[in-house]
Protein backbone atom coordinates (compact mmCIF):
# COMPACT_ATOMS: atom_id res chain seq x y z
CA UNK A 1 0.00 0.00 0.00
CA UNK A 2 3.27 2.07 0.72
CA UNK A 3 4.45 1.70 -2.55
CA UNK A 4 0.88 2.80 -4.33
CA UNK A 5 1.02 5.68 -2.12
CA UNK A 6 4.02 6.55 -3.60
CA UNK A 7 2.97 5.88 -7.03
CA UNK A 8 -0.53 7.91 -6.66
CA UNK A 9 1.75 11.12 -5.87
CA UNK A 10 4.15 10.58 -8.59
CA UNK A 11 0.83 10.34 -10.90
CA UNK A 12 -0.68 13.41 -9.22
CA UNK A 13 2.37 15.29 -9.56
CA UNK A 14 2.94 14.43 -13.22
CA UNK A 15 -1.04 15.65 -14.12
CA UNK A 16 -0.57 18.78 -12.00
CA UNK A 17 2.72 19.43 -14.00
CA UNK A 18 0.96 18.89 -17.34
CA UNK A 19 -1.71 21.31 -16.05
CA UNK A 20 0.90 23.82 -15.42
CA UNK A 21 2.60 23.82 -18.39
CA UNK A 22 -0.96 23.55 -20.58
CA UNK A 23 -1.26 27.08 -18.80
CA UNK A 24 1.96 28.40 -19.46
CA UNK A 25 1.50 27.54 -22.92
CA UNK A 26 -1.28 29.81 -23.12
CA UNK A 27 -0.48 32.66 -21.92
CA UNK A 28 -0.18 33.97 -25.73
CA UNK A 29 -3.76 35.01 -25.04
CA UNK A 30 -2.58 38.35 -23.97
CA UNK A 31 -2.73 39.17 -27.54
CA UNK A 32 -6.12 38.05 -27.89
CA UNK A 33 -7.27 39.93 -24.54
CA UNK A 34 -5.36 43.25 -25.50
CA UNK A 35 -7.06 43.63 -28.62
CA UNK A 36 -10.41 42.80 -27.07
CA UNK A 37 -9.84 45.35 -24.42
CA UNK A 38 -8.94 48.32 -27.04
CA UNK A 39 -12.21 46.95 -29.03
CA UNK A 40 -14.50 47.30 -25.83
CA UNK A 41 -15.42 43.35 -26.77
CA UNK A 42 -15.61 41.11 -23.20
CA UNK A 43 -12.33 39.91 -21.38
CA UNK A 44 -12.45 36.75 -19.48
CA UNK A 45 -11.81 37.61 -15.66
CA UNK A 46 -9.25 36.00 -13.88
CA UNK A 47 -6.85 35.92 -10.77
CA UNK A 48 -3.48 38.31 -9.83
CA UNK A 49 -1.27 37.29 -7.37
CA UNK A 50 2.77 35.75 -6.78
CA UNK A 51 3.52 32.89 -8.63
CA UNK A 52 6.04 32.41 -5.99
CA UNK A 53 3.20 31.91 -3.69
CA UNK A 54 2.17 28.78 -6.07
CA UNK A 55 -0.95 30.59 -7.49
CA UNK A 56 -1.16 28.40 -10.36
CA UNK A 57 -4.62 30.43 -11.09
CA UNK A 58 -3.35 33.52 -12.14
CA UNK A 59 -1.79 31.48 -15.57
CA UNK A 60 -2.96 31.67 -18.15
CA UNK A 61 -2.10 35.61 -18.52
CA UNK A 62 -4.13 37.92 -20.45
CA UNK A 63 -7.33 37.87 -18.80
CA UNK A 64 -9.00 40.75 -17.24
CA UNK A 65 -7.58 40.00 -13.65
CA UNK A 66 -9.25 41.17 -10.61
CA UNK A 67 -6.56 41.61 -7.54
CA UNK A 68 -8.64 39.43 -4.38
CA UNK A 69 -11.31 38.16 -2.46
CA UNK A 70 -10.55 40.41 0.46
CA UNK A 71 -13.75 38.18 2.37
CA UNK A 72 -10.92 34.95 1.50
CA UNK A 73 -8.12 36.71 3.74
CA UNK A 74 -6.02 35.47 5.55
CA UNK A 75 -6.11 32.14 3.44
CA UNK A 76 -5.66 28.72 5.65
CA UNK A 77 -2.39 28.61 3.64
CA UNK A 78 -1.47 31.97 4.82
CA UNK A 79 -2.51 31.18 8.59
CA UNK A 80 0.12 28.42 8.66
CA UNK A 81 2.58 30.71 7.60
CA UNK A 82 1.30 33.22 9.94
CA UNK A 83 1.54 31.22 12.57
CA UNK A 84 4.99 29.77 11.84
CA UNK A 85 6.36 33.66 11.47
CA UNK A 86 4.96 35.18 14.51
CA UNK A 87 6.64 32.05 16.67
CA UNK A 88 9.85 32.63 14.70
CA UNK A 89 9.27 36.02 15.85
CA UNK A 90 8.71 35.50 19.54
CA UNK A 91 11.90 33.08 20.15
CA UNK A 92 13.72 35.77 18.48
CA UNK A 93 12.73 38.10 21.15
CA UNK A 94 12.43 35.41 24.06
CA UNK A 95 16.64 34.05 22.75
CA UNK A 96 17.35 37.51 22.99
CA UNK A 97 15.71 39.43 25.80
CA UNK A 98 14.32 36.80 28.00
CA UNK A 99 10.86 37.36 27.82
CA UNK A 100 8.72 37.36 25.41
CA UNK A 101 7.51 40.93 23.71
CA UNK A 102 4.37 42.59 25.29
CA UNK A 103 3.60 44.73 21.84
CA UNK A 104 4.74 44.60 18.47
CA UNK A 105 4.19 47.46 16.38
CA UNK A 106 3.30 46.29 12.97
CA UNK A 107 3.85 48.17 9.33
CA UNK A 108 1.39 46.26 7.45
CA UNK A 109 0.73 47.47 3.29
CA UNK A 110 -1.48 46.15 1.03
CA UNK A 111 1.44 43.67 -0.52
CA UNK A 112 0.22 41.33 2.30
CA UNK A 113 -2.86 40.81 0.30
CA UNK A 114 -2.16 41.18 -3.11
CA UNK A 115 0.28 39.11 -3.15
CA UNK A 116 0.98 37.34 -0.07
CA UNK A 117 -3.01 36.22 0.67
CA UNK A 118 -2.55 37.64 4.00
CA UNK A 119 0.29 35.99 5.81
CA UNK A 120 0.88 39.12 8.15
CA UNK A 121 -2.71 39.71 9.10
CA UNK A 122 -2.29 35.85 10.05
CA UNK A 123 0.74 37.09 12.15
CA UNK A 124 -1.40 40.14 13.57
CA UNK A 125 -4.29 37.55 14.64
CA UNK A 126 -2.09 34.68 16.04
CA UNK A 127 0.02 37.41 17.85
CA UNK A 128 -3.10 38.40 19.97
CA UNK A 129 -4.11 34.50 20.11
CA UNK A 130 -7.68 34.70 17.72
CA UNK A 131 -7.88 32.58 14.83
CA UNK A 132 -9.96 32.82 11.31
CA UNK A 133 -13.57 30.84 11.25
CA UNK A 134 -13.46 30.12 7.24
CA UNK A 135 -16.84 28.75 5.68
CA UNK A 136 -16.76 28.06 2.36
CA UNK A 137 -13.24 29.27 1.98
CA UNK A 138 -14.34 32.96 3.22
CA UNK A 139 -13.70 34.23 6.54
CA UNK A 140 -16.61 34.98 8.56
CA UNK A 141 -15.42 35.87 12.05
CA UNK A 142 -12.58 35.07 14.78
CA UNK A 143 -12.58 32.40 17.63
CA UNK A 144 -10.47 33.01 20.91
CA UNK A 145 -7.56 30.54 21.16
CA UNK A 146 -7.72 29.72 24.94
CA UNK A 147 -4.30 30.33 26.86
CA UNK A 148 -4.01 26.67 27.57
CA UNK A 149 -3.75 25.85 23.52
CA UNK A 150 -1.66 29.22 23.13
CA UNK A 151 0.67 28.11 25.73
CA UNK A 152 2.04 31.95 25.92
CA UNK A 153 0.94 35.35 26.95
CA UNK A 154 -1.54 37.36 24.27
CA UNK A 155 1.01 40.03 22.57
CA UNK A 156 -0.23 43.13 21.86
CA UNK A 157 -0.28 44.64 18.38
CA UNK A 158 -0.16 48.41 17.62
CA UNK A 159 -0.62 48.13 13.41
CA UNK A 160 0.57 51.03 10.98
CA UNK A 161 -1.44 50.53 8.09
CA UNK A 162 -1.11 52.86 4.80
CA UNK A 163 -3.23 54.07 2.73
CA UNK A 164 -3.90 51.52 0.19
CA UNK A 165 -4.98 49.27 3.12
CA UNK A 166 -7.17 51.36 4.45
CA UNK A 167 -9.49 52.09 1.39
CA UNK A 168 -9.42 48.77 -0.36
CA UNK A 169 -9.03 46.49 2.47
CA UNK A 170 -11.36 47.86 5.59
CA UNK A 171 -11.96 43.92 6.59
CA UNK A 172 -8.46 44.17 7.26
CA UNK A 173 -9.31 47.02 10.07
CA UNK A 174 -12.25 45.31 11.25
CA UNK A 175 -10.66 41.65 11.94
CA UNK A 176 -8.10 43.43 14.14
CA UNK A 177 -10.85 45.41 15.72
CA UNK A 178 -13.01 42.61 16.39
CA UNK A 179 -9.86 40.65 17.95
CA UNK A 180 -8.68 43.51 20.12
CA UNK A 181 -12.04 43.63 21.44
CA UNK A 182 -12.40 39.95 22.04
CA UNK A 183 -9.34 39.37 23.67
CA UNK A 184 -9.53 43.21 26.00
CA UNK A 185 -12.27 42.09 27.53
CA UNK A 186 -11.04 38.05 28.23
CA UNK A 187 -11.07 37.57 31.74
CA UNK A 188 -7.22 36.61 32.45
CA UNK A 189 -4.34 37.48 34.17
CA UNK A 190 -3.00 40.81 33.07
CA UNK A 191 0.78 39.25 32.95
CA UNK A 192 -1.25 36.73 30.23
CA UNK A 193 -2.71 39.05 28.38
CA UNK A 194 -1.04 42.34 27.12
CA UNK A 195 -3.98 43.78 24.98
CA UNK A 196 -6.16 43.53 28.48
CA UNK A 197 -3.42 45.22 30.46
CA UNK A 198 -2.14 47.91 28.30
CA UNK A 199 -6.34 48.58 27.32
CA UNK A 200 -6.59 49.09 30.79
CA UNK A 201 -3.96 51.48 31.19
CA UNK A 202 -4.79 53.08 28.57
CA UNK A 203 -8.23 53.95 29.76
CA UNK A 204 -7.00 55.19 32.93
CA UNK A 205 -4.65 57.61 31.46
CA UNK A 206 -6.98 58.82 28.46
CA UNK A 207 -9.44 59.71 31.53
CA UNK A 208 -7.00 61.83 32.71
CA UNK A 209 -6.38 63.67 29.92
CA UNK A 210 -10.32 63.68 29.16
CA UNK A 211 -9.94 61.98 25.60
CA UNK A 212 -12.43 58.78 24.68
CA UNK A 213 -11.74 56.21 26.60
CA UNK A 214 -13.13 54.00 23.29
CA UNK A 215 -9.88 54.88 21.29
CA UNK A 216 -7.92 52.63 24.46
CA UNK A 217 -8.95 49.45 22.18
CA UNK A 218 -7.59 51.06 18.94
CA UNK A 219 -4.76 49.26 17.66
CA UNK A 220 -5.06 50.45 14.06
CA UNK A 221 -3.66 53.58 13.05
CA UNK A 222 -3.04 55.40 9.43
CA UNK A 223 -3.55 58.86 8.32
CA UNK A 224 -6.37 61.15 7.35
CA UNK A 225 -8.87 60.13 5.07
CA UNK A 226 -7.71 60.89 1.67
CA UNK A 227 -3.82 60.93 2.52
CA UNK A 228 -1.01 58.54 1.97
CA UNK A 229 2.44 58.41 3.42
CA UNK A 230 3.85 59.02 7.03
CA UNK A 231 5.55 62.06 6.57
CA UNK A 232 9.26 61.39 7.55
CA UNK A 233 9.79 60.95 3.46
CA UNK A 234 9.16 65.02 2.85
CA UNK A 235 11.47 65.97 6.43
CA UNK A 236 14.22 64.30 5.46
CA UNK A 237 14.19 64.81 1.52
CA UNK A 238 13.77 68.97 2.29
CA UNK A 239 15.51 69.01 4.90
CA UNK A 240 13.54 69.84 7.13
CA UNK A 241 14.35 68.46 10.73
CA UNK A 242 16.85 69.40 13.17
CA UNK A 243 16.48 66.26 15.64
CA UNK A 244 14.84 63.02 16.40
CA UNK A 245 11.77 64.37 17.61
CA UNK A 246 11.56 66.07 14.59
CA UNK A 247 11.06 63.36 12.75
CA UNK A 248 8.50 61.78 15.42
CA UNK A 249 6.74 64.55 15.08
CA UNK A 250 6.51 64.51 11.65
CA UNK A 251 5.47 60.89 11.44
CA UNK A 252 2.93 60.86 14.54
CA UNK A 253 1.18 64.04 12.95
CA UNK A 254 0.40 61.50 9.74
CA UNK A 255 -0.20 58.60 11.52
CA UNK A 256 -2.54 59.36 14.60
CA UNK A 257 -5.83 58.67 13.13
CA UNK A 258 -7.88 55.75 14.52
CA UNK A 259 -9.40 52.72 12.86
CA UNK A 260 -11.76 50.74 14.26
CA UNK A 261 -15.28 49.56 13.36
CA UNK A 262 -16.80 52.49 14.95
CA UNK A 263 -14.06 55.21 14.29
CA UNK A 264 -12.95 55.45 10.67
CA UNK A 265 -9.94 57.91 10.62
CA UNK A 266 -10.46 59.86 14.13
CA UNK A 267 -7.46 61.63 15.41
CA UNK A 268 -6.25 60.04 18.68
CA UNK A 269 -3.11 61.20 18.62
CA UNK A 270 -2.74 60.57 22.89
CA UNK A 271 -4.04 56.92 22.31
CA UNK A 272 -1.45 56.32 19.89
CA UNK A 273 1.37 57.82 21.63
CA UNK A 274 0.31 55.98 24.50
CA UNK A 275 0.56 52.56 22.39
CA UNK A 276 4.20 53.25 21.10
CA UNK A 277 4.85 53.22 24.81
CA UNK A 278 4.57 49.59 25.06
CA UNK A 279 6.14 48.62 21.81
CA UNK A 280 9.49 45.94 21.88
CA UNK A 281 9.65 45.10 18.16
CA UNK A 282 9.12 47.06 14.93
CA UNK A 283 8.39 44.94 11.95
CA UNK A 284 7.17 44.44 8.74
CA UNK A 285 7.28 41.08 6.08
CA UNK A 286 9.30 40.74 3.29
CA UNK A 287 8.16 38.95 0.72
CA UNK A 288 9.70 39.37 -2.70
CA UNK A 289 13.09 40.55 -3.38
CA UNK A 290 11.37 42.30 -6.36
CA UNK A 291 11.54 45.70 -4.16
CA UNK A 292 14.09 46.16 -1.56
CA UNK A 293 14.27 48.78 1.20
CA UNK A 294 15.94 51.13 -0.88
CA UNK A 295 13.22 51.21 -3.62
CA UNK A 296 11.03 53.70 -2.08
CA UNK A 297 11.06 56.24 0.50
CA UNK A 298 7.83 54.85 2.39
CA UNK A 299 10.09 52.14 3.68
CA UNK A 300 12.49 54.27 5.74
CA UNK A 301 9.46 56.81 6.31
CA UNK A 302 7.02 53.98 7.90
CA UNK A 303 9.58 51.50 9.08
CA UNK A 304 12.39 53.70 10.21
CA UNK A 305 9.94 56.64 11.42
CA UNK A 306 8.41 53.64 13.24
CA UNK A 307 11.29 53.00 14.86
CA UNK A 308 12.07 56.58 16.02
CA UNK A 309 9.09 57.28 16.90
CA UNK A 310 9.22 54.24 19.63
CA UNK A 311 12.94 54.48 20.73
CA UNK A 312 12.45 58.52 21.20
CA UNK A 313 10.08 57.63 23.99
CA UNK A 314 12.90 56.22 26.05
CA UNK A 315 12.86 52.76 24.59
CA UNK A 316 15.42 50.04 23.00
CA UNK A 317 13.10 48.28 20.35
CA UNK A 318 13.87 45.44 18.28
CA UNK A 319 13.89 46.85 14.42
CA UNK A 320 13.31 43.61 12.03
CA UNK A 321 12.00 42.05 8.56
CA UNK A 322 10.32 38.71 8.83
CA UNK A 323 11.59 37.14 5.28
CA UNK A 324 9.03 35.37 3.74
CA UNK A 325 9.91 35.40 -0.01
CA UNK A 326 11.03 31.79 0.55
CA UNK A 327 8.02 30.22 2.18
CA UNK A 328 10.35 27.04 3.30
CA UNK A 329 12.91 29.04 5.02
CA UNK A 330 11.71 31.90 6.57
CA UNK A 331 13.76 33.73 8.73
CA UNK A 332 13.80 37.07 11.39
CA UNK A 333 16.45 39.47 10.20
CA UNK A 334 17.49 42.01 11.77
CA UNK A 335 17.17 46.14 9.93
CA UNK A 336 21.14 46.22 10.25
CA UNK A 337 21.59 43.32 8.36
CA UNK A 338 18.67 43.35 5.93
CA UNK A 339 20.57 47.60 5.01
CA UNK A 340 23.90 46.09 4.65
CA UNK A 341 22.59 42.96 2.25
CA UNK A 342 20.80 45.48 0.15
CA UNK A 343 24.03 47.45 0.38
CA UNK A 344 26.31 44.60 -0.66
CA UNK A 345 23.94 43.28 -3.17
CA UNK A 346 23.29 46.80 -5.10
CA UNK A 347 24.31 49.40 -4.09
CA UNK A 348 28.54 48.44 -3.81
CA UNK A 349 28.02 45.68 -6.19
CA UNK A 350 30.05 46.17 -9.77
CA UNK A 351 28.09 44.05 -11.46
CA UNK A 352 25.20 45.76 -10.57
CA UNK A 353 26.48 49.05 -10.73
CA UNK A 354 27.53 47.84 -14.36
CA UNK A 355 23.83 47.26 -15.15
CA UNK A 356 22.18 50.24 -13.95
CA UNK A 357 24.97 52.54 -16.01
CA UNK A 358 23.22 50.71 -18.99
CA UNK A 359 20.38 53.13 -18.96
CA UNK A 360 21.99 55.98 -18.84
CA UNK A 361 20.09 58.78 -17.11
CA UNK A 362 17.40 56.63 -15.71
CA UNK A 363 20.07 54.38 -14.33
CA UNK A 364 22.28 57.74 -12.57
CA UNK A 365 18.60 58.62 -11.12
CA UNK A 366 18.59 55.27 -9.63
CA UNK A 367 21.71 55.39 -7.76
CA UNK A 368 20.87 58.62 -6.58
CA UNK A 369 17.17 57.45 -5.40
CA UNK A 370 18.48 54.46 -3.67
CA UNK A 371 21.43 56.88 -1.89
CA UNK A 372 19.08 59.37 -0.73
CA UNK A 373 16.25 56.45 1.08
CA UNK A 374 20.01 54.89 2.42
CA UNK A 375 20.34 58.20 4.17
CA UNK A 376 16.49 58.41 4.80
CA UNK A 377 17.62 55.02 6.82
CA UNK A 378 20.36 56.48 8.74
CA UNK A 379 18.05 59.67 9.71
CA UNK A 380 15.80 57.53 11.46
CA UNK A 381 17.38 54.60 12.46
CA UNK A 382 20.97 55.31 12.83
CA UNK A 383 22.30 52.13 11.70
CA UNK A 384 24.06 52.43 8.92
CA UNK A 385 28.05 51.89 9.29
CA UNK A 386 30.70 53.78 8.44
CA UNK A 387 31.94 51.77 6.17
CA UNK A 388 28.60 52.20 3.99
CA UNK A 389 28.80 55.59 3.18
CA UNK A 390 32.92 55.74 3.07
CA UNK A 391 31.92 53.09 -0.26
CA UNK A 392 29.55 55.24 -1.30
CA UNK A 393 31.91 58.34 -1.84
CA UNK A 394 34.09 55.89 -3.30
CA UNK A 395 32.53 54.48 -5.41
CA UNK A 396 29.88 57.30 -7.05
CA UNK A 397 31.45 60.67 -6.26
CA UNK A 398 35.53 60.24 -5.47
CA UNK A 399 35.66 57.65 -8.61
CA UNK A 400 36.83 59.36 -11.80
CA UNK A 401 36.10 57.16 -14.27
CA UNK A 402 32.22 57.43 -12.51
CA UNK A 403 32.02 60.55 -11.80
CA UNK A 404 32.82 61.30 -16.04
CA UNK A 405 29.95 59.14 -16.56
CA UNK A 406 27.38 60.74 -14.31
CA UNK A 407 28.62 64.43 -16.09
CA UNK A 408 27.55 62.56 -19.46
CA UNK A 409 24.36 61.01 -18.38
CA UNK A 410 22.69 62.84 -15.78
CA UNK A 411 25.17 65.27 -13.46
CA UNK A 412 22.25 66.36 -11.00
CA UNK A 413 22.15 62.85 -10.07
CA UNK A 414 25.57 62.85 -8.70
CA UNK A 415 25.02 66.27 -7.26
CA UNK A 416 22.46 65.20 -5.47
CA UNK A 417 24.25 62.03 -4.19
CA UNK A 418 27.49 64.51 -3.03
CA UNK A 419 24.87 66.89 -1.34
CA UNK A 420 23.39 64.08 0.99
CA UNK A 421 26.75 62.51 2.02
CA UNK A 422 27.71 66.38 3.34
CA UNK A 423 24.42 66.11 4.98
CA UNK A 424 25.18 63.20 6.70
CA UNK A 425 28.63 64.00 7.89
CA UNK A 426 27.37 67.76 9.21
CA UNK A 427 24.85 66.25 11.12
CA UNK A 428 27.04 63.63 12.69
CA UNK A 429 25.62 60.70 10.83
CA UNK A 430 28.23 59.49 8.88
CA UNK A 431 31.92 59.64 10.66
CA UNK A 432 34.05 60.22 7.50
CA UNK A 433 37.48 61.43 8.05
CA UNK A 434 38.77 65.10 7.09
CA UNK A 435 40.69 64.01 4.27
CA UNK A 436 38.06 62.37 2.47
CA UNK A 437 35.48 65.28 3.03
CA UNK A 438 38.18 67.45 1.51
CA UNK A 439 38.27 65.72 -1.61
CA UNK A 440 34.50 65.63 -1.35
CA UNK A 441 34.54 69.60 -1.21
CA UNK A 442 36.81 69.59 -4.49
CA UNK A 443 34.75 67.41 -6.59
CA UNK A 444 31.35 69.09 -5.02
CA UNK A 445 33.20 72.29 -6.39
CA UNK A 446 33.93 70.88 -9.92
CA UNK A 447 30.23 69.65 -10.28
CA UNK A 448 29.01 73.41 -9.31
CA UNK A 449 31.17 74.78 -11.68
CA UNK A 450 29.06 72.54 -14.19
CA UNK A 451 25.48 73.38 -12.98
CA UNK A 452 26.31 77.02 -12.84
CA UNK A 453 27.12 76.83 -16.39
CA UNK A 454 23.72 74.61 -17.06
CA UNK A 455 21.55 76.58 -15.11
CA UNK A 456 19.82 79.77 -14.68
CA UNK A 457 18.71 80.56 -10.83
CA UNK A 458 19.93 79.74 -7.18
CA UNK A 459 21.82 76.62 -6.88
CA UNK A 460 21.49 75.01 -3.15
CA UNK A 461 25.10 74.04 -3.18
CA UNK A 462 27.30 71.97 -0.56
CA UNK A 463 26.00 73.71 2.50
CA UNK A 464 22.45 72.31 3.46
CA UNK A 465 19.69 74.60 4.62
CA UNK A 466 17.79 73.43 7.72
CA UNK A 467 14.73 73.98 8.69
CA UNK A 468 12.00 72.62 10.90
CA UNK A 469 8.08 73.42 11.65
CA UNK A 470 9.05 75.82 14.43
CA UNK A 471 10.25 78.08 11.52
CA UNK A 472 6.73 77.20 9.53
CA UNK A 473 3.99 78.57 10.99
CA UNK A 474 1.31 76.73 9.03
CA UNK A 475 3.40 74.00 9.60
CA UNK A 476 3.83 74.60 13.18
CA UNK A 477 -0.47 75.35 14.10
CA UNK A 478 -1.16 72.14 11.94
CA UNK A 479 0.92 69.95 14.35
CA UNK A 480 0.49 72.22 17.73
CA UNK A 481 -1.58 69.32 19.23
CA UNK A 482 0.92 66.26 18.14
CA UNK A 483 4.08 68.89 20.03
CA UNK A 484 1.49 69.62 22.93
CA UNK A 485 0.54 65.67 23.38
CA UNK A 486 3.88 64.69 22.90
CA UNK A 487 5.62 67.18 25.18
CA UNK A 488 2.58 65.83 28.12
CA UNK A 489 3.18 62.19 27.20
CA UNK A 490 6.65 61.29 26.48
Amino acid sequence: MLELGRDEKVVLAFKRALEIAEKIKQCTKEYDGFVKGISGIFVEPGASGSLTRGKIEILPTGRNFYAVDPTSLPTEAAWKIGVKTANKLMEYYLEKHGRYPESIGEWLWSIDAYKADGEQIAQILYFLGVKPIWINGSVRGLEVIPLEELKRPRIDVVVRISGIVRDTLPNYIYLIDEAVSKVAALDEPVEMNFVRKHYLEHVSKLSELSVDKELALCRVYCAPPGAYGAGVNYAVEASAWQDDEDLVKAWIQWSSYAYTRKHFGKQAVEALILNLKTVDVVTRNHISDEHDIFNCCCYFSYHGGFYNAVKSLGKNPEIVVVDTKDISATEVREMKDEIERIVRAKLLNPAWISEMKKHGYRGANEFSRKILHLYGWQATTKLVDKWVFDGIARTYVLDEEMRMWFKENNVYAVEEIARRLFEAYERGLWQADEETIEKLREVYSELEGILEDEMIGDIQGGAIDIYTMNDVENWSENAKNVSEAWEKLK
